[in-house]
């Protein structure tokens, strides 16, 4: 009698483990802000940006790591290699403070035209993340391209 009310114990626990060990949905895009330089020079620059994200899983998450490559109108326009600890909350929108290095060269020559212009641009970001749940962590591609528009005032 006793082994047949542990079957239920036993069910609810591989339940439980399995539903919580599910893969995390990709985390969506929304939009940036409080975009500033940081830093100013000839062959290279710092940028500070913070994107804002939404979590569309049940659970939290933590990231880790981000290693990005960032074009705009498929022209190089700089690097993101950050060590992070951030909490990102279930079901809700979060910010991710991101410095880029930009290369000037690129920069001066492909996009400040463009940027100028105020016209919509293709942004394309590519590159790894690390996340992960209770101090397991996996490594997930970044493959991000759509327009936007940057105005400058």
């Amino acid at each position: 009698m006793a082994k047949n009310l542990l079957y239920p114990f036993v069910f609810i626990i591989i339940v439980f483990c399995t539903s919580s060990c599910q893969a995390p949905k990709e985390l969506v895009y929304r939009d940036f802000k409080n975009l500033s330089v940081d830093k100013i020079g000839f062959a290279s620059s710092n940028l500070k940006v913070d994107l804002i994200y939404y979590n569309p899983n049940n659970f939290g998450l933590q990231l880790k790591y981000t290693d990005l490559d960032i074009y705009i109108d498929n022209n190089y326009f700089g690097h993101s290699s950050q060590d992070y600890q951030i909490t990102i909350p279930r079901l809700s929108e979060f910010t991710l403070p991101l410095q880029i290095e930009l290369d000037m060269k690129n920069l001066m020559k492909n996009a400040i035209p463009t940027l100028l212009m105020g016209k919509e641009v293709l942004l394309k970001i590519t590159g790894t993340v690390k996340l992960g749940k209770a101090n397991v962590y996996k490594t997930f591609p970044v493959n991000y391209e759509g327009l936007q528009k940057f105005s400058v005032k």
